[in-house]
């Protein structure tokens, strides 16, 4: 259970316009860093590693190899200090944790690129595809009568 309170402040800091990130992606982040008085955006791009809880301490992990050296870094869905995430490329994974790829460099560290479907970025087809399902989808829930309750007007009530 949690407090309406708690509630009420979360709801105020959380962001609405989110792209839907998933592990596997490859996605460029822009980050809030301040130097003394100055402050600017650094840019982290890398693969998604995980994406863990949820509200507003969802996090999720990018890394990437810089130098032949691997740099990961967690980063808060919600945090005032994160400017931007885009999605540079879907990838296609089978797996929620990709743990793995610390131990592979190289070509064998690769994923697959997701090029079907409603998640594929830049697709046309995956325009079509998501009005398709969504058309069946429709067709396919029976219509609920709805009843519209009317309450009586005040000049009603005097008559």
């Amino acid at each position: 259970m949690s407090h309406p309170l708690i509630d009420y402040v979360e709801a105020q800091e959380k962001k609405t316009t989110l792209p839907l990130i998933m592990p596997g992606d490859t996605v460029k982040v822009m980050v809030s860093i301040r130097e003394g008085s100055k402050e600017r955006l650094q840019a982290l791009e890398g693969v998604v590693l995980r994406i863990r809880g949820e509200g507003i301490s969802k996090t999720f992990t990018v890394r990437k190899v810089f130098q032949g050296i691997g740099v990961e870094r967690t980063f808060l869905v919600h945090s005032p200090k994160l400017d931007s995430i885009t999605i540079l490329r879907r990838g296609r994974v089978r797996r929620a944790r990709l743990y793995y790829l610390r131990e592979r460099i190289g070509k064998a560290a690769r994923i697959r690129e997701k090029t079907t479907g409603i998640c594929a970025p830049g697709k046309a087809g995956s325009l079509m595809n998501l009005s398709k399902k969504m058309k069946k989808a429709q067709q396919q829930v029976a219509p609920v009568a709805t009843v519209e309750a009317t309450a009586p007007s005040p000049a009603q009530d005097k008559a």
